[in-house]
């Protein structure tokens, strides 16, 4: 007669098998029922109190420009970039990266600063 297949820890694996039920009938899982959720009015406004102290990166983009790699390393101090709106056109205004608003740079005692001419519509 031929012997079980045994591992190389000398254990048959009818016998790897019952460890791993003995070992997990002993292993406790734990489950809870969520409590149910109170029905709210249909189109309740969430409430934004709450978030109304959360930090936001605001950025203003006076234009852009497209380089080539040589073209950057060939720049230096006194290289002007050439950008790609007029003078007369209004920075966009992003809150973390959303166009939210244009407006008009600024300056405001030593710094610079934006008027907002025109607010975006939400998407």
């Amino acid at each position: 007669m031929s012997q079980p297949p045994t591992s190389a820890a000398g254990t048959s694996p009818s016998e790897l098998e019952a460890a791993i039920d003995t070992a997990a009938e002993k292993v406790l899982v734990q489950t809870h029922e969520l409590d149910q959720l109170a029905a709210g009015k249909p189109g309740q406004p969430f409430a934004l109190n709450g978030l109304l102290d959360v930090q936001v990166t605001v950025t203003v983009e006076v234009g852009r420009a497209k380089l080539s790699l040589g073209e950057l390393a060939r720049l230096g101090p006194g290289s002007l970039i050439e950008l790609d709106r007029e003078v007369h056109e209004h920075a966009d205004i992003r809150v973390n990266g959303k166009l939210v608003a244009r407006g008009e740079i600024v300056t405001i005692g030593s710094t610079y600063g934006v008027r907002i001419t025109r607010l975006e519509k939400a998407a």
